[in-house]
């Protein structure tokens, strides 16, 4: 007679700190396992917490509530097994990331991450102790192994499971999406299964989180490595897995989309979830006519609705015909709410109580700055007025090498694009106008330019966007130094400008907001580079 196994697939987007209304999520998918003839139901890393709970882990009261959420779910474990991530305080005072599982009541057992990431966007060993063993526990006849997240990446605890007679593997995890993360797991589960010859069950999370998208796509991979199930990419999803005789029966797959439709939902998600976690009732962005502030209002109609997103232009002198028109074009086009407030009255004001102070200094970027700054008290004062987040426009190219005005354009609580390069951007734009066309084709045909001065395009004051976005990846992604840049074929003296601009303008990038990471390094909890800092001179 067959061996047959059920095991629900809870991918949940929990909210971090949440801990009783997480809970409440979990019961409730408990209680649908139960009814859809789940044998186990599996969730994520953490789930009762969220991922990253940082420095909420040093609050007493934490633990606390954890376990009281924890009790409860014991009581939903009537006939089937419930494995759930949370943190776990000991009675030596050592804090462990944990995950239990739960059978009619009882916790069957408790084990702990045994490989702690304590790398770019992770700082576990801040946290917690390391675990040094593998759990494996009997469900319907066959004989799980349990490991959290990083431990699937490391042979160690893979040998422990193998050891130990484990015929499938369940990893919990919280594993945030870059745009090269998919081949990066797809590679370490057919490892994982190959070492093991026994199937893998993947769930992650699914949600933004601050800097962090967490794009779900929990899959099923049988004991030679091929995927039978697939669960989709940015959205919630519930699904039950059959196997028979240990293996897998295949399902339903929800391939990912290509490369840029993944980040642009990527993106829409991240401003969704910060928006609505963080309760704001809408947003506001200056639209400027240019590509950035067009992308970031599409990604925002698109995030939480027209209906809640207001596009303001404010032009000056330099303001072209164009940009007006491209401006109205596409706020029309969206259906967002529009307004056009001119800054030239502020900006003269401004200039008279000035002029006195700057006596017969030139002209320099100072009255640009000042344009950009007047922007932004004026979009401020509406965020201030009306609830709605400022949402700012800058791009990776800009904030790397400076091009962008401190409390100006860089004004605002959410960066939606920080982590996307110029030409990214461009790729982007255009993807989401094969969706349907929201920005004039202008927008992305004409030679970029800031508008703070006279025939200004930001070529004027940098390298074309192809060569400083290959400088920029190099230098800022894969810490390469000038002469390993130059000899991938780029001028000497571009590379040295670039680097000393990216060097010197690291306090600028650490005033600024916060935005979502969709390349393998971005600027913030990713790149920590000192502000004070003589190590970058020798290369200016």
């Amino acid at each position: 007679m067959s061996k047959t196994l059920n095991i629900a697939l809870a991918q949940r987007n929990f909210v971090v700190g949440h801990i009783e209304g997480n809970g409440s999520l979990i019961c409730q998918d408990i209680e649908r396992a139960r009814e859809a003839g789940a044998d186990l139901i599996l969730f994520s890393e953490l789930s009762i917490t969220g991922y990253p709970p940082e420095d909420l882990l040093l609050r007493p009261d934490l633990i606390t509530r954890v376990d009281a959420v924890l009790d409860q779910v014991a009581q939903h474990s009537q006939d089937l097994t419930v494995v759930v991530g949370h943190p776990y305080l000991d009675e030596h005072g050592e804090l462990f990331n944990s995950a239990s599982a739960f059978k009619d009541g009882q916790r069957i057992v408790l084990t702990h991450k045994q490989k702690l990431p304590n790398y770019r966007v992770f700082d576990e060993e801040r946290y917690f102790a390391r675990g040094d063993t593998t759990a494996v526990i009997p469900v319907a006849d066959h004989r799980v192994a349990l490991l959290i997240c990083e431990d699937i990446w490391h042979p160690e605890p893979i040998a422990s499971a193998r050891e130990q007679g484990a015929d499938l593997l369940l990893s919990l995890n919280a594993s945030p999406f870059d745009m090269t993360k998919l081949d990066e797991r797809l590679n370490v589960l057919e490892a994982c299964s190959a070492e093991l010859g026994a199937p893998v069950v993947y769930l992650n999370q699914v949600g933004g989180q601050d800097e962090l998208v967490f794009d779900g796509h929990s899959m099923v991979v049988d004991a030679h490595g091929r995927i039978c199930h697939e669960l989709p990419q940015f959205e919630e999803a519930f699904r039950l897995v059959r196997f028979v005789d240990g293996v897998p029966v295949a399902g339903e797959r929800v391939a990912p989309s290509l490369e840029d439709a993944q980040i642009y939902n990527a993106l829409v998600m991240s401003v969704r979830d910060y928006i609505g976690k963080n309760g704001f009732p809408g947003a506001v962005l200056g639209l400027s006519g240019g590509i950035d502030s067009a992308l970031t209002l599409a990604i925002a109609a698109d995030a939480i609705g027209a209906e809640k997103v207001q596009a303001v232009m404010m032009p000056y002198r330099y303001t072209s015909s164009m940009s007006l028109e491209d401006a109205e074009a596409q706020a029309k086009a969206l259906g967002v709410e529009y307004d056009v407030t001119p800054i030239e009255p502020m900006f003269d004001g401004f200039m008279t109580a000035l002029t006195p102070m700057f006596a017969n200094a030139a002209k320099d970027t100072t009255e640009e700055n000042l344009q950009a700054r007047i922007r932004g008290v004026l979009l401020m004062a509406l965020s201030n007025k009306t609830g709605r987040i400022l949402l700012t426009t800058g791009n990776k190219s800009e904030l790397a090498v400076g091009y962008c005005t401190l409390y100006g354009d860089m004004c605002g609580g959410f960066a939606v694009i920080k982590d996307l390069p110029k030409q990214l951007v461009y790729r982007l734009a255009c993807y989401r106008n094969r969706l349907s066309s929201v920005i004039p084709e202008r927008v992305i045909t004409r030679p970029p330019s800031a508008e703070l001065a006279p025939d200004q395009v930001d070529q004027d004051s940098l390298p074309p966007y192809d060569v400083l976005d290959d400088i920029l990846e190099r230098y800022v992604e894969r810490d390469q130094g000038v002469a390993e840049i130059v000899a991938a074929g780029h001028q000497e003296a571009d590379v040295r400008r670039v680097i000393r601009l990216t060097d010197i303008n690291e306090y600028k990038r650490r005033q600024g907001a916060v935005g979502p990471r969709v390349t393998p390094r971005a600027f913030g909890k990713d790149r920590r580079y000192p502000i004070t800092s003589g190590f970058g001179k020798a290369n200016w």
